[in-house]
């Protein structure tokens, strides 16, 4: 059976018991930072940002005026940038919002020796210029130059448009003042609720008073169930046990395929699916396209306690390769369960053909930390059940129909959870073809 796959992910996930059906993920209470990222909509190579959507520009968070976000959406430009081209420059005072409908882009400093420092890159649905938006008497200074990377679609809205619009509404007046009147929350530097210290005093000094925080409302995953009825007829399951057990055969082959299914639900299920709970502040873009040593080394800058292993598409493993050989690199390998599989700064690289490849050729890349002591990534299921052929999975015996058939239930009960954040990270927007002359 070609379909049969290695399944990496379900044999390096630690298990845990998802006693009655569900798990609870206690997190300390976090403060939004703004961290979203904006939806636009499309009609032809026009471009427009939906309105409520906006409000993921922190200083708009909870504002729900829509006639106030229709006019907003309506002073944004669209403006088209050329690789190369400079959006803002480092040092100028900040006087526009700039949203990123397509493309990616790249923030430089001047660095400590002259040449220039690379702070990270900007690709579809990020945004910048937004403390615009707040109208400070002295205008601030844009913090980095910001570059195109690749052929880019922006949309603009300049200071005097805004203020032109925040005239006209007397609520998004009122929500801005409430906004800069608001004292920033305690917190540290993950947004989590902060715990309140004292260290290196001396005499007798009143110590301060504390609590941990935990959301007040916290995530539970639900076990999710992949199903299949198999059928045999009773004539193949008499003549033709010998040599081989078809019945048997039958359902390891069907267990196989059941498998394959619930690690392609574990990365790709947008409720509990890894791909669709890899926090936004937790997902970077490649520099340039095709996954370097350096995009790497980013993904580990984001899991760097304790990271477990890197979960990739076999085609983007082999782009990795060949932006290794290019620079003169060579992967390290590791033997993992008796067999070889290539790594990067000692963390293993495994192979998952579930992880999508979009029509433009590009994947993601994922590195994890698990372990429910670490803090990690888990995988759920609940064992003991009935007529439980394999842990999580069960084989009912249906009966006998009057066809002649046997049939057996099959079922596998499992999901993923992530306990905090910065367990999980993705290297997104991954080339996977070839470059020209290659």
């Amino acid at each position: 059976m070609q379909g049969i796959t290695s399944r990496w992910l379900l044999r390096m996930l630690p298990w845990v018991e998802a006693k009655g059906g569900a798990y609870r993920v206690n997190r300390r209470l976090t403060y939004t930072l703004g961290d979203g990222r904006v939806t636009f909509v499309s009609t032809g190579a026009d471009v427009r940002v939906i309105p409520r959507e906006l409000c993921e520009l922190p200083p708009l968070r909870g504002y729900d005026d829509d006639l106030a976000l229709d006019a907003l959406a309506g002073r944004f430009v669209q403006h088209e940038y050329e690789p190369g081209e400079v959006i803002v420059e480092e040092g100028r005072p900040v006087d526009k919002v700039v949203l990123v409908a397509h493309g990616k882009l790249s923030r430089v400093t001047a660095g400590e020796y002259g040449t220039e420092a690379v702070h990270g890159t900007l690709a579809d649905g990020d945004f910048f210029g937004d403390q615009a938006l707040l109208g400070e008497e002295e205008a601030p200074e844009w913090d980095s130059t910001v570059k195109a990377v690749t052929s880019c679609t922006l949309l603009t809205m300049s200071v005097g448009d805004f203020q032109e619009t925040l005239g006209q509404s007397p609520t998004l007046q009122a929500h801005l003042e409430e906004y800069r009147n608001t004292p920033a929350r305690a917190h540290n530097q993950h947004g989590e609720a902060a715990i309140d210290l004292s260290a290196g005093h001396a005499g007798e000094p009143t110590l301060p008073g504390t609590f941990v925080d935990y959301e007040a409302s916290p995530r539970e995953y639900e076990l999710s169930v992949a199903q299949t009825v198999l059928r045999v007829h009773t004539r193949v399951a008499d003549l033709y046990n010998h040599p081989m057990d078809q019945v048997e055969q039958q359902l390891r082959l069907t267990i196989e395929a059941l498998r394959e299914r619930q690690e392609n639900e574990m990365v790709n299920n947008r409720e509990f699916g890894l791909l669709h709970n890899s926090a936004l502040s937790q997902r970077i873009h490649t520099r340039g396209g095709p996954p370097t040593p350096d995009d790497m080394d980013e993904l580990l800058a984001l899991v760097w306690k304790e990271p477990a292993f890197f979960l990739a598409h076999p085609k983007a493993i082999s782009a990795f390769g060949r932006e290794c050989s290019t620079r003169g690199v060579y992967p390290d390998h590791v033997d993992v369960l008796g067999q070889r599989v290539p790594a990067w700064r000692g963390v293993p690289i495994f192979p998952c053909d579930k992880i999508p490849v979009s029509a433009r050729r590009t994947s993601s890349i994922l590195l994890m930390r698990t372990g429910e002591s670490a803090q990690g990534v888990v995988g759920l299921h609940q064992t003991g059940l009935p007529d439980e052929y394999q842990p999580g999975l069960s084989v009912r015996f249906m009966g006998i129909d009057e066809k002649a058939l046997i049939k057996y239930l099959v079922s596998a009960y499992y999901s993923t959870a992530v306990l905090v954040p910065d367990a999980l990270a993705m290297l997104e927007s991954v080339e996977i073809a070839h470059g020209a002359g290659a």
